[in-house]
């Protein structure tokens, strides 16, 4: 059986689309702590943000920008686990520009507080864990909120 030429343009251009969308999403693994938004992340791949935005979201299950919230969260969560900055300089450290925002995102991913979990992370010895099985283990939820209750760091 073969396929039509017509089919064959369309797969070429989703797997086109497809490796424009692997550089966003290394792009944003790479460059989490810049300030990056769709617009930026779009034009550096010669896609409108609505496009990349759908494509992203349909090929990862997320939208660009809470791929790049995850990251930072993700990267916030090892720093308060070292307990020598405070949440605000981690906040900026990562590259989130607004507390509040940081800290909605953090508590639906995570399902508590950045300041509980820096907190806890202090009282049940987190650090203590090898690195790799600590952010395995506290890894963020995505695409769900974090339960509320029956958190544990380790």
């Amino acid at each position: 059986m073969t396929s039509s030429s017509g089919d064959d343009a369309h797969l070429e251009a989703h797997l086109r689309t497809l490796v424009l969308l692997r550089r966003v999403r290394d792009r944003i693994d790479r460059e989490h702590a810049s300030p990056l938004d769709v617009e930026e992340l779009a034009r550096g791949v010669h896609l409108s943000a609505g496009h990349l935005s759908r494509e992203f979201r349909r090929a990862y299950g997320e939208s660009p920008y809470s791929y790049l919230m995850t990251r930072r969260v993700e990267r916030a969560m090892t720093l308060l686990r070292r307990g020598d900055l405070s949440v605000t300089d981690v906040c900026f450290t990562v590259g989130s520009s607004s507390l509040g925002t940081f800290s909605t995102r953090f508590t639906e991913l995570v399902g508590m507080s950045p300041s509980e979990y820096a907190r806890r992370a202090r009282t049940t010895g987190a650090g203590e864990l090898p690195s790799c099985v600590t952010k395995e283990v506290t890894r963020p939820i995505r695409n769900r909120e974090a339960p509320a209750v029956g958190v544990h760091l380790a």
